[in-house]
């Protein structure tokens, strides 16, 4: 019997990838837009509960409200979800382990796990996260496509009912008996929101600011980073610092964004001058400098470092937490790891602004010192602060009242059932 002649393999090329996936799509459009609804054109829209800012936090806040049934709107004043991790580059956002077990879970790791599996990627073994393994913390981190992340997260806020508004922020802000009403603006549009319960995941505190509360940051900010990615022979991830990066005004903001461009520019130049890198390429720049430090709410509870590195438990506490103190500074940074078996907890009432009513407040503007805050800012933690945010504003929507007076064990019922990981208060 005769062996029929080995073929060799079939070499893909960009046109026979672009001719292959135009046959996958053939008959049928690749995306259709849908046109506005009569909601978004009439100038005034209702919410159970509004999320101003759809970075780290504010993406997970506003799928965890649609999903326990609150009608959810998410301004996000840029083109994309995902915030520092997808606009920013920072696209490792750890840690969900400590001490041998998964610590942080939930809606955040559901849209993680979804964009490592499409990229057909892996997650890092979490039960080796122990002592002294995890005092090399960057290797439990899970790395990811940023776009992919923004895309994925996307789906999910459509899919869990979120109206999406992006190049849109709030003008205005006003307290109503039942709730508060922001006038938003953005590229030609301007509407009122009314909603019944409001999240600010902002990371600046900018609508808490905005409606009078109280603010707090240091004379002297963490630096900034600006990411990107260069070529040499295999990709390789790199951050420039950018000091004085301050992201709470659009002024600052552009500045910030100008000095890292300038930075890289001032960088890439001097290794193409130089013989054995010459030939090295720029591959992506992000478009926006990470900021780590602005403002922080003042809270009805400060999150101290004492209380972060003795991992205290607080009675009203929905989410753990878990980083070095990672305070970066002009000379760098040198973390602080946590003693053997802690792991910090987060209290819901310290994502509650003090003396205010139907307002949250998740992410990186947490109530908290700057040491504690260096640590909590990281966005495993900004998720669980996302979620339980999300959570609690649509059980108060639901039931009439502020956030502090769901009961917890309501909260942290839906929070379970939604996948968290809840700290067992006693």
């Amino acid at each position: 019997m005769e062996s029929s002649p080995q073929q060799s393999p079939r070499r893909v090329t960009r046109r026979t990838l672009l001719s292959g996936t135009a046959a996958l799509f053939a008959g049928s459009a690749a995306a259709e837009i849908a046109p506005a609804s009569e909601s978004q054109n009439e100038g005034r829209i209702s919410a159970d509960v509004l999320v101003v800012g759809g970075g780290t936090a504010g993406t997970i806040a506003a799928i965890q409200a649609a999903r326990l049934g609150a009608r959810t709107v998410l301004i996000e004043q840029g083109s994309q979800l995902g915030g520092t991790m997808t606009t920013g580059g920072v696209n490792f956002p750890g840690l969900f382990c400590a001490w041998g077990r998964q610590i942080i879970a939930g809606i955040g790791w559901e849209l993680v796990k979804a964009t490592v599996e499409l990229q057909c990627g892996s997650l890092p073994d979490f039960s080796k996260s122990t002592w002294p393994a995890l005092r090399k913390h960057p290797q439990f981190q899970v790395r990811l496509s940023a776009g992919l992340y923004a895309a994925i997260a996307e789906e999910a806020c459509v899919q869990a009912g979120v109206a999406l508004r992006y190049y849109e922020f709030p003008l205005s802000i006003r307290q109503t008996p039942d709730g508060w009403l922001l006038e938003v603006v953005g590229k030609g549009t301007r509407a009122e929101v009314h909603c019944r319960q409001l999240i600010d995941c902002t990371g600046n505190a900018s609508v808490t600011g905005m409606a009078g509360l109280a603010l707090q940051r240091e004379a002297e900010t963490q630096p900034g980073s600006i990411c990107f990615t260069l070529d040499p022979a295999g990709q390789t991830k790199n951050q420039l610092y950018v000091f004085g990066a301050d992201s709470s005004t659009s002024e600052t903001h552009t500045a910030a964004n100008i000095a890292g461009r300038k930075t890289v520019l001032e960088y890439f130049r001097a290794l193409k001058g130089r013989s054995e890198t010459g030939d090295i390429k720029l591959l992506d720049l992000r478009p926006e400098t990470a900021v780590r430090e602005t403002y922080r709410i003042v809270g009805e509870t400060t999150v101290t470092k004492e209380d972060y590195e003795g991992g205290r438990i607080y009675p009203d506490a929905v989410a753990f937490a878990y980083y070095p103190i990672d305070l970066h500074t002009r000379e760098g940074v040198r973390p602080q790891h946590l003693k053997e078996g802690t792991i910090p907890t987060i209290p819901l009432s310290a994502l509650v602004p003090k003396g205010s009513t139907n307002l949250l407040v998740a992410g990186r503007c947490i109530s908290s010192d700057r040491l504690a805050n260096s640590a909590l800012r990281v966005q495993a933690s900004c998720m669980a602060m996302g979620q339980a945010s999300g959570a609690a504003a649509a059980l108060a929507a639901s039931s009439g009242v502020t956030p502090l007076a769901v009961p917890l064990e309501t909260l942290r019922a839906a929070l379970c059932q939604h996948g968290a990981i809840v700290p067992d208060v006693k």
